[in-house]
Parts: C-alpha cells; sequence; structure tokens
C-alpha cells in the first residue's frame, strides 16, 4: 500500500531523497571549506616565513621609520604610512564623484543613458592596473607636474599638504591613480544599493510635497550603510593595488606631511624588493609586511560585506535603517 501511493503521488523514495541531499550538502560544505583552508594555508605560510622579522623586530617592526637592507635594519611605518595616506586620498577624490554618478543613474538618467553609461563604468574595472600605471606615469604624472602642483602650491601654499618641489611622483599622483581604479566599485555598488531602496519611500516623500533633490536624500539615508559598505570595499581595492601605484608614487621610504612628495606602499615595496631580498631577514621583513597587507585587507573586505549584507537584509525585510 505503502509503495502504491508513493508510485501515485509521485514522491521520492526516502533513502534515494536523503542520499543525495547528504551528498549535496557534504559536497557544497567540502568547496567552503577548501576555501577557508586556502585562507588559513596562506596566513600560516606567511607567519611562519616572518617569523625570524617577528621575533627579532616585535611590535617595533610596526612603528619603525628605517628600511636598511645593507644593515638588517626594517621598519614598516612609511609602507603603513603611504597606504593609508594614499588610499585614504583616494577615497576623498573617489566617493563623492562615485556617489554622484550613482545618483544620476538611478535618479536623472533616462534609460537610454543608463544602460550604456553603467557598463561605460563598470569596464573601468577591467582594464589593467599596468596600463592605469602606463597612462600615469606619461600622461598624468607629466600634467600634475606642470600644471596641478603649481597651482595647488600657489592657491594653498600655505597648508603643509600642499608645500615642496612638484616632482609630478609622489603621494597626489598615486591618491589620484588609485581614485579613478576604485570609482567603479564605489559607483556601481552605491547604483545597486539605491535601486534596491524600496520605490514606496520615494513616493511617501514625494508625495508628501519632497522635492527631487529631497527624495533622494531620504533615499541616500535609507542605504547610507550599503553605500559605506561600497567605500570600505573600494578602500580595500585600494590597499592591495601594486604596479599603478609603484610607477607614479616615486617608491620612497619616507614620511612626508606634504602630498607632492614621494611615498611608498605596503604593495609597491613589495613588487619593487622581493627580487632583491638576499637575506633571510630581508626576505622575513618583507613578508611580515605582506602578512600586515593580508590581514587589513581581510578586515576591511570582512567589515564592508556586513555593512552590505546589513543594508539587503534589512530591505528584503521591509526594515528601517
Amino acid at each position: 500500500m505503502t509503495q502504491s501511493s508513493n508510485v501515485i503521488t509521485g514522491t521520492p523514495k526516502p533513502a534515494s531523497r536523503n542520499f543525495g541531499d547528504t551528498v549535496f550538502k557534504y559536497l557544497t560544505t567540502f568547496f567552503a571549506a577548501m576555501v577557508l583552508l586556502l585562507i588559513v594555508l596562506m596566513a600560516y605560510e606567511m607567519y611562519a616565513t616572518s617569523t625570524p622579522s617577528i621575533e627579532k623586530f616585535g611590535w617595533s617592526f610596526l612603528i619603525g621609520t628605517e628600511w636598511d637592507p645593507v644593515m638588517d635594519v626594517y621598519g614598516a611605518l612609511p609602507f603603513i604610512y603611504g597606504t593609508l595616506v594614499s588610499s585614504l586620498l583616494a577615497l576623498v577624490i573617489a566617493v563623492p564623484i562615485g556617489i554622484g554618478i550613482a545618483v544620476f543613474l538611478t535618479e536623472l538618467a533616462p534609460p537610454w543613458i543608463e544602460r550604456p553609461f553603467s557598463f561605460l563604468v563598470e569596464l573601468l574595472a577591467g582594464i589593467p592596473s599596468i596600463v592605469y600605471g602606463l597612462w600615469g606615469f606619461f600622461v598624468m604624472v607629466p600634467w600634475i607636474r606642470t600644471t596641478l602642483e603649481p597651482w595647488l602650491s600657489s592657491v594653498a601654499g600655505s597648508i603643509p599638504l600642499f608645500v615642496g618641489a612638484p616632482y609630478g611622483v609622489g603621494m597626489l599622483a598615486a591618491g589620484i591613480i588609485l581614485s579613478i581604479m576604485v570609482l567603479p566599485i564605489i559607483s556601481s555598488l552605491s547604483r545597486d544599493v539605491l535601486k534596491a531602496v524600496p520605490l514606496s519611500q520615494k513616493e511617501a516623500a514625494l508625495a508628501l510635497g519632497s522635492t527631487r533633490w529631497e527624495a533622494t536624500r531620504i533615499a541616500l539615508r535609507y542605504c547610507r550603510s550599503g553605500i559605506i559598505g561600497a567605500t570600505i570595499l573600494g578602500l580595500g581595492r585600494a590597499f592591495g593595488e601594486t604596479m599603478a601605484v609603484t610607477m607614479v608614487i616615486g617608491n620612497r621610504p619616507e614620511i612626508k606631511t606634504s602630498l607632492f612628495e614621494p611615498g611608498y606602499t605596503m604593495a609597491s615595496v613589495l613588487a619593487n624588493e622581493f627580487t632583491e631580498a638576499t637575506s633571510e631577514m630581508y626576505i622575513s621583513a618583507l613578508i611580515e609586511i605582506a602578512l600586515v597587507l593580508f590581514v587589513v585587507a581581510l578586515l576591511v573586505n570582512a567589515i564592508a560585506r556586513l555593512l552590505v549584507w546589513s543594508f539587503t537584509r534589512n530591505t528584503d525585510a521591509g526594515g528601517r535603517l
């Protein structure tokens, strides 16, 4: 009677259904565990290789300013400083432009403009880093040296950020090239979260007499955590960028207040000096810089993903931020 009822209703046998579900469950769990295992192995190998540097310098490695491979004395603070300054400068430039692009595409642009313009913005993310670097070195750096830096020096020369000789290469050039590279991430993700704002929010604001700009401000306030997450994802991309920054930042391990001065980043020093590292301590110090960059990038991306996830979860639940 049970077999005939199963045939009539078309339901699979419990044994076969459970076996397929079990295989699917453990197979996908294995794939997910492989990703986690890969991250753990990378962190372990970098930690094990950087052990000589960690044991010799300890926490002073992160605050040391001297980088002397001849004397085997290493401090990572100039590279940390260069990474932070260039990345934050990139966000200062890219965030307003990216949000402005997202607002234009979601609120103002007609469909026949939105689709091709969105494609062009996202296409910027697919351009190789070396192409940005070559363009920056041969086109942007001469323009910065002859036009932008002299103008900034004449207008805001009393500010410590804009004093010094117009080298062209330096923190300012690195920040500008990074802002171009993170712009597609910030604008595309901001556009996505703006599109996820319920239409009832905008309609309610307009029905109450709000102008279009006021309704847009309400939408921006509604999805602020998603926009912050997009910004932090752009920051994570800026932290790890290598070749383009290496070609325009000047590669000098110094801490200077002026944006006109050359600098160095953690990714740039790895790209420049890893092939020249001959001693064990030299290699260990470089790998410790890679470990610091690895941990920072993981934390930044995890925070960004959590912010974006919190916004999409609240949007799906119909809640307000």
